[in-house]
């Protein structure tokens, strides 16, 4: 995690490339180890390529550290290459560089989370979002990603819903403002697919997903959105994130006030029945 303290740190943060960002050295690394093993091997790129299913183009993109492999990629060049394990090793450290570097502890713990708690007050959760609505957030954001980097942050975005399908089930649940449902992000196509995923998310056993209605005259969550996070042992901890800059909270004094707001938050919003009900309403809007 990262916390931004001065003006000179910002402006450094905002200029960042992807590539620079801390944490990233390890796809360097992985490419030259993956390079190494192939050319011991005696293959060439499009041999190596054809072997594992990826084009020499995407094959020398990774090798150059330009390219963050897949989990997918990296088991399979680890059997064709004979590593041993040599890169499956590094796999872990590699699926953290997709994330920004300001996530990448937030992604392993949420990963590991027994429940998760979220307030969306600016956009739908990342954990419910869409392929389409991921991709229109992205491309929308300024400072520009470039192409490949917006891939990078949906395919790391979407992998962070296995959540829903893990073992044993987390407990999850999420109070989003009804702006947020309301605002067409990429279009009202998107939007609707957006709002159909939730109803699908909201039908799951361990989800609730509850929504704080525009016309709401008690709130107590103005000063923006967080997620609170319980791990395995008990522990919890608060996350706090705005502008590219995050704070994880594990003092028991922040996190249980920042759990006494949840609470009230779901108080002050409609029931997941009829929450869902509404989020219904507003497909039937169009």
């Amino acid at each position: 995690m990262t916390e931004v303290t001065d003006e000179e740190s910002a402006r450094e943060q905002e200029q960042r490339r992807p590539e620079d960002e801390p944490g990233t050295g390890v796809v360097a690394a992985f490419g030259r180890q993956l390079k190494l093993l192939r050319t011991r091997a005696g293959l060439e790129r499009a041999e190596f390529g054809k072997r594992v299913g990826y084009s020499a183009d995407t094959v020398a993109s990774i090798e150059q550290g330009r390219r963050i492999p897949q989990p997918r990629f990296i088991d399979k060049a680890d059997e064709v290459l004979g590593a041993g394990g040599l890169l499956t090793a590094l796999k872990e450290e590699v699926a953290r560089s997709q994330y920004p570097s300001f996530f990448r502890d937030m992604a392993r713990l949420e990963a590991e989370a027994v429940t998760l708690h979220v307030y969306g007050a600016l956009a739908i959760p990342g954990l419910l979002q869409t392929e389409d609505y991921a991709r229109a957030v992205f491309t929308m954001r300024r400072p520009l990603l470039d192409d490949e980097t917006v891939e990078q942050r949906i395919g790391a975005r979407l992998a962070r819903q296995e959540i829903f399908s893990r073992r044993p089930l987390p407990t999850l649940s999420f109070v989003i403002e009804e702006s947020v449902l309301r605002r067409p992000v990429g279009g009202w196509p998107v939007l609707q697919g957006q709002l159909e995923q939730i109803l699908l998310h909201g039908q799951r056993r361990n989800v609730e997903i509850q929504v704080i209605p525009n016309h709401a005259a008690e709130h107590c969550g103005l000063a923006g959105p967080f997620t609170l996070i319980e791990n395995r042992d008990g522990r919890r901890m608060a996350y706090v994130e705005v502008q590219r800059t995050s704070r994880l909270y594990t003092e028991r004094a922040v996190v249980r006030d920042t759990e006494e707001q949840y609470g009230i938050l779901r108080a002050q919003a409609l029931t997941p029945r009829e929450s869902l009900a509404f989020v219904e309403g507003l497909l039937g809007e169009k």
